[in-house]
C-alpha cells in the first residue's frame, strides 16, 4: 500500500521542479532584457551628449564673436561618412565682459586687427540641442568660453 501511494510522487516532484526553473529562467531573460534596454538608452544619450560638444567645438572654432547666430550643424558621431545627428546650436550670447587687466600678447593671428586700445576678456555661453527622431535621445549642453576681443569688437556683440 505505501508504494503504490509513492508511484506518482516523483512525477509530481519533476513537475513542481520543471516549473521553478522555467520561472526562473523568465524571470532572469526578462531582467537581462530590461538591463539592455537601459544600457542602450545610455548609450543614446551619451552619443547626443557627444554629437552637442562637437557642435560645440565646431561653432567655437570659428570666428563666432563677430557676428553670433544660431545655426544647425550636422554630426557624424560615428565617422561613417553619413551625419548621425543634427544639432541645433543657438546663438552665443556675450554673459560678461571685463577690462583685461594685462595688455594682449600679439594680435597676430587673432580677430583684433590691433593690440592697442582697451582689451576685454568676454565670457560666452554656447548651448547645443539635439534631438534624435529615431532613439528619442535628447541632451542640451552648455560650454563656456572666454575670449579676448577689443573695445570695438565688444561693443559690437556685449551688453
Amino acid at each position: 500500500m505505501n508504494r503504490r501511494s509513492q508511484r506518482g510522487a516523483t512525477l509530481v516532484v519533476s513537475l513542481i521542479m520543471l516549473a521553478v526553473i522555467t520561472m526562473i529562467v523568465i524571470a532572469g531573460f526578462t531582467l537581462s532584457n530590461a538591463n539592455l534596454k537601459a544600457v542602450g538608452n545610455m548609450q543614446m544619450q551619451q552619443e547626443a551628449v557627444a554629437a552637442g560638444n562637437r557642435a560645440i567645438e565646431v561653432v567655437v572654432g570659428s570666428a563666432f564673436t563677430s557676428a553670433p547666430v544660431a545655426q544647425s550643424i550636422n554630426v557624424d558621431i560615428n565617422n561613417d561618412g553619413t551625419p548621425d545627428y543634427t544639432v541645433a546650436v543657438a546663438a552665443p550670447t556675450c554673459v560678461k565682459a571685463v577690462i583685461a587687466s594685462t595688455a594682449p600678447p600679439s594680435g597676430i593671428g587673432l580677430s583684433m586687427g590691433s593690440s592697442s586700445g582697451t582689451t576685454w576678456h568676454t565670457d560666452w555661453d554656447v548651448e547645443a540641442t539635439v534631438d534624435d527622431g529615431a532613439t528619442g535621445a535628447r541632451a542640451t549642453v552648455h560650454q563656456g568660453v572666454r575670449v579676448l576681443l577689443v573695445d570695438s569688437e565688444k561693443t559690437a556683440v556685449c551688453p
